[in-house]
């Protein structure tokens, strides 16, 4: 067997739990919400960040594709702003859609950068489209999913911008403590011999995850699930 499809076999029995949490609302958040005040918006925030595998997958895809910290600094900061003005614009202003619809959206963004990573626009003759803009166009896009599963929650009135700006704090924190597993795993297999076969499996991943994902989410929508 080639060692990059080694690596995706590999890759993909340590990836597949994360098709197991989905980061949906629950009763249990709803309860913790409705009697834990600011503090459990963070703490919601930041569980729904670190189940949400779509979302890490897809900053999984965008650190592989870097090769400097500095790098990584700058375009998850792009990412960051992208979600935070539409997770906390679009619940402010009461702006949903069907999460279903969003959600699959969100599959493409993991397809797409597995795609890119694995040089998919220069075998096909296609200029890559600019990175850091891509970036913050999926960010605003995982932003509005954030924000469609914040508006699912019976918030109440009172401190109704208290409560967004405490769950997007939260999903701050999540993103930070995600991160540092993914860029520390990273950064050191690209001190191993065989980086470019786990490379290629894992992108690989991202594309089959991405298209996985995708048609799930459709099936969602259509069946009314």
């Amino acid at each position: 067997m080639p060692k990059s499809m080694k690596y995706l076999l590999v890759v993909g029995l340590c990836l597949v739990p994360f098709l197991g949490f989905a980061h949906d609302v629950t009763s249990a958040d709803q309860e913790l919400l409705r009697g834990g005040g600011l503090w459990a918006y963070i703490q919601v925030g930041a569980t729904h960040m670190l189940t949400g595998y779509d979302h890490l997958l897809f900053l999984a895809g965008v650190v592989f594709y870097l090769n400097s910290f500095k790098d990584i600094l700058k375009f998850i900061t792009v990412f960051t702003i992208g979600h935070c003005i539409t997770l906390i614009g679009a619940t402010y202003a009461g702006i949903t859609a069907n999460e279903h619809l969003v959600d699959a959206v969100i599959a493409l963004s993991v397809l797409y950068k597995g795609f890119e990573n694995l040089g998919g626009f220069k075998k096909i003759g296609v200029k890559s489209p600019n990175l850091l803009l891509m970036v913050g166009l999926f960010g605003l896009i995982h932003g509005f999913g954030l924000s469609t599963r914040l508006q699912s929650f019976e918030m109440g009135s009172g401190d109704f911008l208290a409560k967004i700006l405490c769950f997007n704090l939260g999903v701050e924190i999540g993103q930070v403590l995600a991160l540092i597993p993914i860029v520390f795993v990273i950064t050191l297999s690209r001190k191993r011999t065989h980086f470019q076969a786990f490379y290629k499996a894992t992108n690989w991943y991202l594309v089959l995850a991405g298209i996985g994902l995708f048609v799930y989410q459709i099936y969602g929508y259509i069946s009314g699930h």
